[in-house]
């Protein structure tokens, strides 16, 4: 438990993939039918999309983290010899309904509760965040879902970061961030915001500028950071 405590927080915004949705539960679905590859398919596919995603964005040639997403999985498939067109649908199919983590619901509820606003902000395009959103049930916890598809660059960019400021009419440092996903917390604590890294899987911290202000397990610590 995080004993940091954020002030002036108008909204709480999250990354989506590894942060609210378990990008592992696709894979996790059809777990029987990898064998013993399963582990090693997911990891790769999320190293690869990200990877991609980085890449695209310094070599100027962005398209949409749907097809990122589908790309990174043909890798991943490839390089770990499964060669099951009819499994590789079934996981693009498992990404658009991934699992959101436990706590997710009812640490958005308290938020809102609180009077903050809350919002996504992702690479996913926006039919994935709203096939996401849906599925989860999360429609009415959300205030907003910011794809970085409107400016066709990905994080860490930090024009991704400004359309928080943009949409909510607030400044960096009225915000809490929240990401998994460590070089995306560090990035978004470069840019300005308050940020809580939620370190799930206990990883070590990322040797980049301006690290965040506070570190969690799960999100459901959040509350207690945010909330005056």
């Amino acid at each position: 438990m995080s004993d940091v405590k954020f002030s002036g927080i108008k909204a709480c915004v999250f990354d989506a993939y590894g942060t609210l949705w378990d990008v592992h539960s696709a894979v996790g679905r059809y777990r029987k039918r990898f064998g013993d590859k399963a582990d090693a398919v997911s990891d790769t596919w999320r190293m690869k999309q990200l990877q991609y995603t980085w890449l695209r964005s310094l070599m100027g040639k962005y398209i949409p983290f749907w097809q990122v997403t589908q790309d990174a999985l043909d890798f991943a498939m490839q390089a770990h010899e499964v060669d099951d067109p009819g499994l590789r649908q079934d996981l693009v199919d498992a990404y658009l309904s991934l699992d959101c983590y436990p706590e997710v619901p009812e640490m958005l509820k308290t938020l809102q509760g609180a009077g903050l606003k809350t919002a996504v902000l992702s690479n996913g395009s926006p039919n994935m965040l709203d096939a996401a959103v849906q599925s989860s049930g999360l429609e009415s916890l959300l205030d907003a879902s910011l794809s970085v598809d409107t400016l066709s660059v990905y994080k860490p960019d930090m024009r991704v970061y400004q359309m928080v400021c943009d949409h909510f009419g607030i400044a960096a440092q009225e915000v809490s961030f929240q990401s998994s996903n460590a070089w995306d917390a560090w990035a978004a604590s470069s840019f300005g915001f308050q940020v809580a890294w939620c370190n799930r899987f206990g990883q070590a911290p990322e040797r980049l500028p301006d690290s965040p202000q506070a570190e969690i397990k799960t999100l459901a610590e959040l509350a207690a950071i945010v909330i005056p």
